[in-house]
């Protein structure tokens, strides 16, 4: 289906979009689905809840963008590795991630793992 720097392009597309019709659409074909995402703050399994989870990030930061880091994507067998950035357009990123994602046998993602190293101050 895609190779895994695609698939992390897509995983990172549909985060940013806020279209709730568009956005399923991308999990519906991307995401496996029985797909798991996980990280500090949430656990979601199968493509209601990861959907859920992501309309929720968007309602917690309006208006910011995220961004593959700059080292782009790090890749062999069914996985990749990236940092992503989560800011306003061209500005310093308020939120800085590194995600682990797996992909399944037909190319659509099976889980991410993902990890928060720069978090906003409360």
């Amino acid at each position: 289906m895609s190779t895994l720097q695609q698939l992390a392009e897509q995983y990172i597309a549909t985060w940013n979009t806020a279209d709730a019709t568009e956005r399923r659409k991308l999990i519906d074909t991307y995401w496996a689905a029985d797909a798991s995402y996980t990280d500090p703050l949430v656990e979601a399994a199968g493509r209601d809840a990861i959907d859920a989870t992501i309309g929720a990030v968007q309602a917690q930061f309006p208006g910011l963008e995220f961004s593959l880091g700059e080292a782009g994507v790090d890749a062999h067998h069914q996985q990749a590795r990236f940092t992503w950035n989560l800011g306003p357009v061209g500005a310093e990123p308020l939120v800085v991630g590194f995600d682990v994602l797996v992909a399944d046998e037909e190319g659509r993602i099976a889980s991410v793992l993902g990890f928060l190293d720069k978090v906003p101050s409360a």
